[in-house]
């Protein structure tokens, strides 16, 4: 173990790329926030949920050998960053610029996000291997950004909806639920078309409600609540 080749390119491969892609989405997503152009922010913490759905498909594809764990690792801190930090700052920053909301309350929500995906991405690196399932334990963590980023988008953001729904998702998020991943092929290719319309500089827009957003906000509401029904 001392003779390790511990140089950068023995480690990282095109998937970690893509996962330091995520990472980077989430930061400009901070970034967008404090200076408070949500929908900017809003937009790049979709993208990073694109980067981090593409990493293990091409780790898969590309035969990646990871016996140290280096790839788990650093698609967990890209995580912590897009769809802990990044919504959490989100949030708080809509909210900070939303008059009577008291502002207390609002960062130890914005925290409570952080602490739970923090939690759950620790959890889930602590048992991945070690359990026979296929399910997701807990809400996945890229959810939070993707519900937060889609409400917004939609133009139906209300500050106590948006904690209302951040605490639900938070504490969902560091449950023992299991969630079953998603595997509707139909579903999948609506999504994306959605996503893509959303992304693009094409508005969709409906008695003031972005259509695409309002549609991928209750789809990812629907696999929310359908697991709970089924408890």
């Amino acid at each position: 173990m001392s003779n390790m080749n511990t140089k950068m390119e023995s480690f990282i491969a095109i998937s970690d790329i893509i996962s330091l892609l995520n990472m980077s989405s989430g930061f400009l997503a901070i970034i967008s926030s404090v200076n408070n152009n949500f929908e900017l922010a809003a937009i790049l913490m979709i993208i990073a949920i694109i980067f981090d759905s593409c990493d293990g498909w091409v780790a898969r594809k590309t035969n990646r050998q990871d016996d140290l764990g280096f790839g788990k690792n650093i698609d967990s801190l890209s995580d912590i960053v897009s769809f802990g930090v990044a919504p959490a700052t989100f949030l708080y920053s809509c909210i900070n610029t939303t008059p009577g909301i008291f502002q207390i309350a609002v960062i130890l929500i914005s925290l409570l996000i952080v602490i739970c995906g923090v939690l759950r991405l620790t959890r889930y690196n602590v048992i991945a291997g070690k359990i026979d399932t296929t399910d997701f334990i807990g809400f996945p963590i890229p959810g939070i950004s993707f519900i937060l980023a889609t409400l917004y988008l939609s133009g139906l953001f209300n500050p106590y909806l948006a904690i209302i729904l951040s605490v639900i998702v938070s504490l969902l998020m560091v449950s023992n639920i299991r969630y079953p991943k998603f595997d509707n092929i139909p579903l999948i290719a609506i999504s994306a078309i959605l996503i893509v319309l959303l992304i693009l500089p094409i508005n969709i827009v409906l008695f003031g409600i972005n259509i695409p957003a309002l549609l991928l906000l209750l789809f990812c509401l629907y696999y929310l609540i359908i697991n709970l029904i089924k408890i």
